[in-house]
């Protein structure tokens, strides 16, 4: 039950959502009303025959599973192409079926089919997250003692979201998507926190949805259910979780006396330390950033590889910052000596976006001299990663080229949003963000621009 104080700050959010506009001066609401049309077509036409003929035995697990698949890459509705859900799908099967140490295909199809199932209630909703996630562990700790990494299992922290998301299909009026997003928007906005009981946790979150929906729907006067509410906090998550902005106090005219307790800046919610908040800033040369990096007597191009080279480090990477000083090198690199891999990284300041075009030749180098170095260090993979505000759309043939003629992995351009992003939900949830092939590598090693908006896709 939200307090009154809860129920103004949430009232705010949602009257947030409701006054913002798309740069084409729409108002969002308005554009989800089509998006969630699509989104319950799309669950009568595709989704929900393939749910239905998986359940009933019908539709086998991997036709089930690629359809899914292939629906959800068609029509991006729900976020299910992240980490947590056909990634999870895919490993989830994949370890599940395997003959040698899987639990088997009649046993794995069972649970699955038990899980998927729209629970007939609340306490079945709860009891079958709860099996499920019990399922998994015993089905991860045979995987792992068949001599497998534990970074090949699937994570138990992503079931909540995988199920609710399948139970939403069948209900979409009644049972929320446990999105990450949602729920770190939530809890930056101290409306609610979930318990540490997985199945408990999600049904804390229906309950919050179905009060906040009320709530809105009175104090917006309009219609809002599940997806409405989803929608605000897409928004919040959106609009305030990914670069911290200082808040202003309120001015004097509003102050009563000049007491200090009328001061009424906000605390700030962002996880991103000022040294990683700033790079996007940095980034594009922002009017002001080099005399900011004078006064502090270094360059603005040395200040953003530090600020880089933080990020890697709070990720969790050996990372080593080369550059200035030390020849003809790449500005740094991260190695996850776990996983066997590392990034050799550049960093370009940009107002109007880094075309690879005008540095191949020195990136060939780079990647000659540093590759050979790096593997033999008993690395399996190493990926070039430039990392600028944006890239000018001259890349495709330039990559191409450098991954034929060159050892690299992979060439990734990331924008410096994508770096903030991954640090604020590393530092929320560090076993949602790890280094291995179901976290960061994955990002990495997809040729092209890696943004913000595409990390919290895959991650949250």
């Amino acid at each position: 039950m939200l307090t009154k104080e809860q129920q103004g700050r949430a009232v705010q959010l949602m009257q947030e959502y409701l006054a913002a506009k798309n740069p084409g001066g729409k108002k969002c609401w308005k554009e989800n009303i089509v998006f969630d049309a699509e989104r319950r077509e799309v669950i009568k036409t595709k989704l929900m025959p393939l749910l239905a003929g998986f359940l009933a035995g019908k539709t086998p697990l991997n036709e089930f599973k690629s359809g899914v698949d292939s629906t959800n890459k068609a029509h991006n509705c729900w976020g299910f192409r992240g980490f947590k859900g056909q990634m999870f799908f895919n490993i989830l099967t994949n370890v599940g079926q395997d003959p040698i140490d899987g639990v088997g295909d009649d046993r794995f199809n069972s649970a699955l089919k038990t899980a998927l199932a729209m629970p007939a209630n609340e306490a079945a909703a709860k009891k079958q997250i709860n099996d499920f996630a019990e399922f998994v562990r015993q089905m991860n700790e045979q995987h792992v003692a068949a001599g497998n990494k534990k970074t090949s299992c699937p994570q138990i922290g992503s079931i909540p979201f995988f199920l609710s998301y399948f139970w939403q299909i069948q209900g979409p009026d009644v049972w929320p998507v446990y999105y990450t997003s949602s729920v770190n928007a939530l809890i930056d906005s101290n409306l609610w926190t979930p318990s540490e009981d997985a199945g408990g946790a999600y049904l804390g979150f229906k309950h919050i949805h179905e009060e906040l929906a009320r709530l809105f729907t009175k104090a917006g006067k309009q219609p809002f259910g599940l997806y409405e509410v989803e929608h605000v906090f897409w928004f919040k998550s959106a609009a305030g979780g990914v670069v911290e902005t200082p808040s202003q106090p309120r001015d004097s005219a509003q102050r009563q006396g000049g007491k200090e307790d009328d001061v009424t800046e906000l605390l700030p919610d962002s996880f991103v330390p000022p040294i990683i908040a700033i790079l996007p800033r940095v980034a594009l040369n922002e009017p002001g950033m080099a005399t900011a990096a004078k006064n502090s007597g270094t360059s603005l191009e040395r200040a953003f590889e530090k600020s880089i080279n933080a990020a890697f480090t709070i990720l969790g990477y050996a990372a080593e910052l080369l550059g200035q000083g030390k020849g003809r090198v790449p500005d740094g690199t991260a190695v996850d000596y776990g996983n066997r891999y590392a990034i050799i990284w550049d960093a370009k300041v940009r107002a109007d976006g880094y075309s690879i075009g005008t540095d191949d030749r020195t990136i060939r180098e780079y990647i000659k001299t540093q590759v050979q170095k790096l593997k033999a260090k008993s690395l399996d993979n190493v990926y070039y990663a430039v990392i600028s505000s944006s890239f000018k759309e001259d890349y495709d043939d330039i990559i191409s080229s450098l991954k034929m003629e060159t050892p690299i992995s992979e060439i990734c351009l990331v924008q410096a949003d994508a770096l903030v992003a991954m640090v604020d939900l590393k530092l929320r949830d560090s076993q949602l963000v790890e280094l291995g092939p179901t976290g960061l590598q994955r990002l990495f090693c997809n040729s092209g621009v890696l943004t913000g908006k595409l990390v919290r896709e895959k991650l949250a």
